[in-house]
């Protein structure tokens, strides 16, 4: 009797389930059906300059000084950052009339209103944490990134990924463009500069946090190769916080055309897939995720050749994908990097901890370490011959 009283309950508690599970699917899929809206408005914000004109202007801006200074239109504008506040990508800071709007700039992060209720008479618009990573200069910058990753090129692959994924053997860069990523940024100037800027603001935010969280890798170097270095920005960043390195910054001819002089490193052009620079180590940021395993252990093997036998190391900052969900919000920036790899690039692709365990190992090195670094979607790999 008491398991024939229970089962209705079950029943029941499953049915209720089934109910939230599909009240939430009628919310959800309008966030699928318009996803590309919320890119394409952050996008919009940046080519703007929003964030810039309010961090030049010392403090919160009212809709008429920033439509102002913008040369935009009011109500447009007013839309644009309603959506914004929405998101918490700005926040609306009240202001009265008899306010110095300069002031206001004071409020604690508290004081922001609910976005429903903005208006251009009664509110300013301030920075946040996040809306200042959407200004083109600065430490946290990753507007480039934003505007690589939206730009027509890179949105042109993704139309194809199905196509891909059912087995056709034209990668969907190379489907929408005609040739792979690396021949068409080689010979497209301005995809190129966007590119490397895009890899250049990466490391402006990964490199420092492997300085401060994994120093060791750098003990003991008097040289380092950043190999697919792009325009320099990783190994300045390294020499410029361990000034007894001397950094070689390696990578295709195309690139090293256009990448700047600075100080503490040298420029060299060259085929990693022929030869790496010697140095005391090889550096390899977001590098090995482009290709496929077996061209992977090719480039590994070009560093392990260029690297001393004794006390030399591969420094690999990559993505460790953990299949048992153990990083949290980052796990699912590594997975859409997954996603990223199949639609830009032939084979590439995030990896496990097995799958870097096999290359790494194919590529004939006897030991190596991961350490995960905080606040980062990536890892350090510190591998030794």
């Amino acid at each position: 009797m008491e398991k024939a009283q229970r089962e209705p309950l079950l029943v029941l508690d499953k049915n209720e389930e089934e109910k939230e599970e599909e009240l939430q699917a009628q919310v959800d899929i309008w966030r699928y059906a318009f996803g590309f809206v919320e890119q394409a408005v952050v996008k919009c914000a940046i080519e703007l300059g929003i964030a810039e004109a309010i961090e030049s202007h010392g403090g919160p801006m009212t809709l008429s000084q920033l439509s102002s200074t913008l040369k935009c239109d009011p109500s447009l504008l007013n839309r644009i950052m309603r959506f914004l506040i929405h998101r918490k990508i700005f926040k609306a800071i009240p202001i009265s009339q008899d306010q110095d709007l300069l002031r206001s700039k004071n409020l604690p992060s508290s004081t922001a209103v609910n976005p429903a209720f903005v208006s251009h008479h009664g509110y300013a618009y301030a920075q946040t944490p996040l809306s200042r990573c959407l200004m083109r200069k600065g430490r946290q910058s990753m507007a480039a990134m934003i505007l690589m990753e939206n730009s027509p090129v890179m949105l042109a692959a993704w139309h194809s990924l199905s196509a891909h994924v059912q087995g056709n053997d034209i990668p969907p860069f190379e489907l929408a463009h005609g040739e792979d990523l690396w021949h068409y940024t080689a010979e497209n100037i301005d995809h190129n500069n966007l590119f490397n800027d895009a890899m250049a603001c990466d490391a402006n935010v990964t490199v420092p946090a492997v300085v401060k969280g994994c120093s060791e890798v750098f003990d003991g170097l008097t040289s380092l190769v950043d190999v697919g270095g792009g325009n320099g920005t990783a190994i300045h960043i390294v020499v410029k916080a361990c000034p007894w390195i001397r950094g070689i910054n390696f990578d295709l001819p195309h690139v090293i055309a256009v990448a700047s002089q600075r100080d503490g490193v040298e420029h060299v052009a060259g085929d990693m897939f022929v030869s790496v620079p010697k140095a005391d180590a090889a550096f390899l940021m977001w590098v090995l995720h482009d290709w496929a395993d077996e061209e992977c252990i090719q480039i590994l093997k070009k560093c392990r050749e260029a690297i001393p036998k004794e006390n030399g190391r591969v420094i690999i900052v990559e993505a460790v994908i953990e299949e048992g969900g153990k990083q949290g919000s980052l796990k699912d920036v590594g997975l859409v990097l997954d996603m990223v790899m199949m639609a830009h690039t032939h084979l590439g692709k995030e990896r496990t901890l097995e799958e870097w365990d096999y290359v790494i190992k194919m590529a004939g090195f006897t030991t190596y370490s991961v350490k995960h670094i905080p606040n980062i979607v990536k890892s350090v790999i510190m591998a030794f011959p």
